[in-house]
């Protein structure tokens, strides 16, 4: 656990690494220590070591609503980030931060994220990384260089973000049994009434160079065509209401800031 200097709130930072690859472990070691955090080591839950069906997964549901077969990383992946969400709410913590082991972080991170715990009152999910490129949308300022931002598009990656006690009780119940893959499932915040953001520019990077150990094949796992059927009304449903319930945060957001 550790102290932000400047908000002196207490910060739980949780870094998923699989067992056996002292590689990543290493060069997180060397990031981590650089950006002024500690973090505590959680083993990543190995997919293929678990014993299916299991009450954490729903095969149906990530079927009808992801259009795949299951992957074992991809559910290996999702566990783990419920483990820490665990952690945190097990902790006196008032914060915390995940990481995964593939992140880099910019000079100022811990400043950033310091400044933003200041301006918690107006996120419940904040995110530090994303593998998208939709336009981010500012609404307060938090440093001469950054200010907490909303996306209307889908954002994928869970490469590092921040969550409060809300939100870790929504990753730990509400996004339990698996339906999606992980950085889909916690990228719909809005469709419980949690508030997501970014910090923008971003303040944190999952291009290390590292390759994915949950992707592999995605073509292997494709389900046919006709699957789409419930797929395609899905996702559209998910656009459609991400652009009204962020929009509408986004206005009320600003309007809020202009008072401040």
């Amino acid at each position: 656990m550790q102290v932000l200097p400047q908000s002196r709130l207490t910060l739980a930072i949780y870094l998923i690494n699989m067992d056996g690859a002292e590689d990543r472990m290493e060069v997180m070691n060397r990031e981590t220590a650089a950006a002024g955090i500690t973090a505590e080591r959680v083993p990543a839950v190995i997919g293929r070591n678990l014993s299916f069906p299991i009450p954490e997964f729903s095969e149906l549901s990530y079927k009808l609503l992801h259009g795949r077969r299951m992957k074992y990383g991809e559910v290996g992946c999702y566990l783990s980030h419920v483990e820490c969400a665990r952690r945190f709410l097990a902790s006196d913590a008032d914060l915390c931060l995940i990481l995964e082991d593939d992140v880099s972080f910019e000079p100022d991170f811990l400043q950033a994220i310091d400044a933003a715990a200041r301006n918690s009152d107006a996120w419940d999910i904040l995110r530090l990384t994303t593998v998208s490129s939709g336009r981010k949308f500012p609404y307060r300022r938090l440093t001469d260089r950054r200010s907490l931002a909303i996306a209307l598009t889908r954002e994928k990656g869970s490469g590092a973000y921040m969550i409060n006690r809300k939100a870790a009780r929504w990753i730990a119940e509400d996004l339990v049994p698996m339906r999606l893959a992980y950085d889909i499932a916690f990228d719909l915040e809005y469709l419980s009434g949690l508030k997501g953001a970014f910090i923008s520019p971003l303040v944190a990077s999952q291009d290390t160079g590292f390759e994915s150990q949950i992707q592999g094949d995605m073509n292997s796992h494709k389900l046919p065509r006709w699957r789409y059927l419930t797929v395609l009304p899905y996702r559209t449903y998910l656009e459609v209401s991400r652009v009204i319930a962020r929009g509408s945060l986004l206005l009320w957001q600003r309007l809020r800031s202009r008072g401040r």
